[in-house]
């Protein structure tokens, strides 16, 4: 499979600071996906998109975006890729409109192709009433959506987001998650980071959690979740009895210890199908519980366990 992003034992380390802020970072991205970036505030993950940008320059490892060489072809780098930031890029006195045509004509493009790429953009990302207002009156998600088109004006190969959601409503939120998807449909490969482990379950096709400038895990969001457990069928009985009552049957269909506590009885399981059968067993035994719920673990359960592994090695 192409790789689009590869990174070998990036360092940086801030001047002033006791720790790097990449040290030995590590990653590969295969061409026409979606990869992110998770890990808490200082882990590394704008430090790492900067550097891949040519924003920032590594003290030390390799890296290469879309064949190119981030250290002796920087100018190659910036021409593949497109990169959305923390901030809006736009200027908030022209309209969106306005905006997106300048981007192009920065980018090279003649007059008229500008116009006709902004007209494209504007109508694609759904901003055509809006697209002649100041960018200052814009909402949040419509400001986010005019941050993409301007990384698109030239169409990247690589598309680079960092922090796409932060301080958008939900309904924003999903929005731009809907305008990322149609992005890598169009085979742009997304290199995202992100603090929301519902975002990058929602979008990633890999993921990396970064901590102390490293990737520490990384796979695909099942690949993650399959490492802190099962899925689990989760009961709340009438009464203790019932629950002892329910958990001697669930022992036949459970895949690990099944815990009761007080009413509850939690039966670790193997797929759905082990949900339904535990389910008919239970009516078949006359077990009736007054709720019952499946949970599956999250990357939000990952990203527990990595930190809480890494503080106790720690200490």
């Amino acid at each position: 499979m192409e790789t689009a992003i590869e990174a070998r034992s990036v360092r940086k380390h801030y001047r002033g600071t006791e720790r790097p802020a990449l040290d030995g970072f590590d990653l590969r991205v295969a061409a026409g996906s979606v990869c992110a970036l998770l890990g808490r505030n200082g882990a590394g993950k704008t430090t790492a998109v900067r550097i891949l940008t040519t924003l920032l320059t590594m003290d030390d490892g390799a890296a290469t975006v879309a064949g190119h060489d981030v250290r002796a072809d920087g100018d190659g780098v910036r021409r593949a890729i497109g990169l959305v930031g923390q901030n809006a890029a736009v200027d908030e006195i022209l309209g969106g409109r306005a905006n997106l045509v300048l981007f192009g004509r920065l980018r090279g493009l003649s007059k008229a192709a500008a116009r006709a790429r902004a007209a494209e953009l504007i109508t694609r990302f759904g901003l055509d009433e809006a697209a002649d207002r100041a960018v200052g009156t814009y909402s949040g998600g419509m400001r986010r959506r005019l941050d993409l088109a301007a990384s698109l004006v030239v169409p990247p190969s690589v598309l680079f987001v960092d922090e796409p959601t932060t301080g958008l409503d939900p309904d924003a939120r999903r929005d731009v998650w809907g305008t990322v998807r149609r992005l890598v449909d169009d085979g742009v490969t997304v290199l995202l980071t992100t603090q929301y482990l519902e975002e990058a379950e929602e979008l990633a096709d890999h993921v990396a959690m970064l901590r102390d400038g490293r990737v520490v895990l990384e796979g695909s969001p099942a690949e993650l979740t399959s490492l802190v457990g099962d899925t689990r069928v989760e009961a709340v009985l009438p009464s203790t009895d019932d629950a002892a009552a329910a958990a001697r049957t669930a022992e036949a269909h459970a895949v690990g210890p099944v815990v009761v506590d007080g009413v509850s009885v939690a039966v670790p399981v193997a797929d759905a199908v082990a949900v339904t059968r535990l389910c008919g067993a239970w009516s078949a035994a006359g077990v009736e519980p007054r709720d019952v719920a499946v949970r599956r673990p999250t990357l939000d359960d990952v990203f527990v366990h990595v930190n809480r592994t890494a503080e106790e090695v720690a200490r």
